[in-house]
């Protein structure tokens, strides 16, 4: 594995929260038209297009603070609340897959007028939409970084055989899920955010908020990984190594997948770029060094 470990539509603009000397690093919560219906979105920033798809539960705006350090180093970041959270239309009535999110995902582009390939960010549920679109919708995108992300089918060694994904119990994602999303370190900063966007998007389109719950479980994107790999797609996958949701296997299987992937390993949870932004601005300028996108600009780092 390449790095190895890591030590440590019209637009409505409405503003951030931040009034500081790094507001001006804040995205602005904007509002389009994907497929005829309305869609939320964040976006700040210039040169290189970024886009990042959020996680399960959560909307575009919990990830304010990590993105914001992205946008300080030079990149044109785009953040859509994917359908059904957020405020952005749930999916047309259809049999809903990550092909459906990445299909989604291709028509934002185009409705907020990105017309150069970008860099695709996904954290967990939004890395398996990355990777669906970067699958079937090669065109617009650059590269591809995987943040802790769905897609690999291993679950757990059980003695010679491997356990999938889809026959993991809920009881298990249960008892792993509190300590993963609400982390010690930061909980302060955490707790606040998750449960705010969580309970939000459950009380406004729970049905989206369950049907996408039920995708990430059953996940196994193997097959496209597969031929990214086939591609040459530059493929970057971090991963927390206190991550319980995403098991090692799981992760360790995606990069068997892509055959020789860069990789950079964390000690945090699954939630670790939200509870320490300032890590993951460090470990970001590192990827974007590997993929031969460092533009000049501020560090990542230590951004209010």
């Amino acid at each position: 594995m390449g790095a190895g470990g890591y030590a440590g539509g019209v637009a409505e603009p409405s503003t951030d929260d931040g009034a500081s000397s790094g507001a001006a690093h804040w995205l602005e919560w904007k509002q389009t038209t994907v497929d005829g219906r309305p869609a939320e979105y964040g976006e700040a920033g210039t040169g290189a297009p970024a886009l990042f798809l959020h996680g399960w539960g959560l909307d575009h705006k919990a990830y304010k603070r990590a993105l914001s350090r992205l946008v300080r180093a030079g990149l044109h970041v785009y953040a859509p609340a994917l359908p059904g959270f957020g405020g952005t239309a749930a999916l047309r009535d259809q049999p809903a897959s990550l092909s459906s999110y990445g299909d989604w995902s291709a028509s934002f582009l185009e409705a907020v007028g990105v017309e150069e390939p970008v860099l695709v960010m996904g954290h967990s549920f939004g890395g398996g939409v990355g990777i669906a679109l970067a699958h079937d919708h090669p065109q617009p995108v650059r590269a591809l970084v995987l943040i802790n992300s769905v897609g690999g089918s291993a679950w757990a060694h059980s003695g010679s055989s491997i356990r999938s994904m889809a026959e993991r119990p809920l009881w298990d994602w249960g008892i792993h899920f509190p300590g993963d999303l609400f982390p010690a370190r930061q909980v302060h900063r955490v707790l606040p955010v998750i449960i705010s966007e969580v309970v939000g998007n459950l009380i406004r389109d729970p049905r989206s908020f369950w049907r996408a719950a039920g995708i990430a479980r059953r996940a196994d994107l193997m097959d496209e990984l597969d031929e990214l790999r086939r591609r040459g797609l530059p493929v970057v996958v971090l991963w927390g190594q206190r991550d319980h949701l995403i098991t090692r296997d799981s992760f360790e299987d995606m990069c068997r997948a892509l055959g020789d992937p860069d990789v950079v390993t964390v000690s945090g949870t699954h939630s670790w770029m939200l509870a320490d932004p300032d890590e993951f601005g460090e470990v970001m300028t590192n990827v974007l060094d590997i993929i031969g996108m460092t533009e000049p600009g501020e560090p990542l780092a230590d951004a209010v």
